[in-house]
């Protein structure tokens, strides 16, 4: 969702993303109102069985162009993933996401439209994009989820509360996103940040910044979520190929110590889930 509306850009970005190993991309069929799912599929029509792509439905466009509806339900999830397919340039999407959900959607419903997606070919895999611990729940007892994808970093531990061990112990891969909590992480202003003080920000910040000595403060950041053995990848946007070498680094950058994620967790506490539960 980072990407902007140069494809020729876009494509050097993740083309060089691609050289370098990194093979799972994921946009949305509201990024940029469709085009960042055109700009992807150009991008790989010529290399798409090197790379898993991931996308996502449910949230729908206003007529007027205005903002976006949440529509989950069986008949529009089957109307989009054809609309995706078509501007992906593909046969088939090999993760295929609900966008978001609450208990008051027609779950079964939702499960029955990926399910024959699956069966039809035109998604490999389904999962679903959520923060909260009572939908990820139902999925986790009704469905054959492969992945939730959910917001995890330094200044936001909510998921380790239950999530991520429920998840891990159903094998179900975990895919973050905010790994960084928007640049506060490495070098963004301190501010408030969910329950966190701007000084409490500011006191991860430092601790980060102090135990990046063979690391940047990035690759610490990403590896303390690739700490956890419940997290598949972590999803980070990228608008520049050498923000692509850079988050190329972090994979390979040493791993934390034991010592070192001690004092990660320890510099503030832990924030949990207040809605949802």
């Amino acid at each position: 969702m980072s990407l902007g509306h140069d494809d020729a850009l876009n494509r050097k970005i993740l083309h060089r993303a691609c050289d370098l190993g990194i093979n799972y991309f994921d946009t949305a069929d509201v990024y940029q109102n469709g085009h960042n799912e055109i700009s992807v599929g150009k991008a790989f029509n010529d290399r798409r069985d090197k790379v898993i792509i991931a996308t996502k439905v449910g949230n729908q466009l206003r007529s007027d162009g205005q903002g976006f509806d949440w529509n989950p339900t069986k008949s529009y999830i089957l109307q989009s993933v054809e609309k995706s397919l078509v501007r992906l340039q593909t046969d088939y999407i090999d993760l295929y996401q609900l966008h978001g959900g609450t208990l008051d959607d027609p779950i079964d419903e939702i499960i029955e439209a990926f399910e024959l997606l699956t069966s039809q070919g035109k998604i490999r895999y389904y999962g679903i994009s959520s923060i909260r611990p009572n939908v990820i729940r139902e999925y986790v007892k009704r469905s054959s989820i492969v992945s939730v994808m959910m917001q995890y970093s330094l200044l936001d531990r909510r998921p380790e509360e239950s999530c991520l061990d429920l998840l891990h112990n159903r094998s179900i891969g975990v895919v973050v996103r905010g790994a960084l909590a928007k640049g506060l992480l490495i070098d963004k202003p301190t501010e408030a940040y969910l329950n966190y003080s701007s000084e409490e920000v500011g006191n991860v910040q430092k601790i980060v910044h102090t135990l990046s000595r063979e690391r940047s403060a990035t690759d610490t950041a990403i590896q303390f979520v690739l700490n956890h053995p419940a997290i598949t990848s972590a999803v980070i946007g990228t608008r520049t190929p050498e923000q692509v070498e850079a988050l190329q680094n972090a994979s390979h950058s040493p791993s934390l110590t034991t010592a070192e994620l001690t004092q990660l967790k320890n510099v503030i506490k832990a924030n949990t889930y207040e809605q949802h539960r």
